[in-house]
């Protein structure tokens, strides 16, 4: 059973920006062939370490939110903390350089 929650536009505040935790986000959507190869890479993160929560937003049932933060390509894959973007990936990447590039967050 995997950590990560869907995230809609209604509860993106209370979700990821008010987490106590820093917050990786993975927008995504059904038909996108990487994405569908990134989301296992970060069950297992999210897996692996409870000082980050690991959440996707579908951005075909969340517009609102995808706008809001510019995104054009998926996936994209931000990590919030304290309320702020700190960090960003684009496209689906290994799991080792998805590690490497959010080390700062992952304790």
């Amino acid at each position: 059973m995997s950590n990560v929650e869907a995230v809609t536009d209604a509860s993106f505040d209370a979700d990821v920006l008010q987490s106590d935790k820093p917050v990786i986000v993975e927008f995504w959507a059904e038909w996108c062939g990487p994405c569908r190869m990134l989301s296992p890479i970060l069950d297992q993160i999210a897996d692996e370490h409870e000082s980050v929560k690991v959440v996707k937003v579908n951005v075909d049932e969340n517009q609102g939110i995808a706008a809001k933060y510019g995104i054009t390509s998926i996936p994209a894959v931000f990590v919030f903390k304290d309320g702020e973007k700190v960090a960003t990936s684009i496209g689906a990447k290994p799991k080792q350089v998805i590690e490497k590039e959010f080390a700062d967050y992952l304790g």
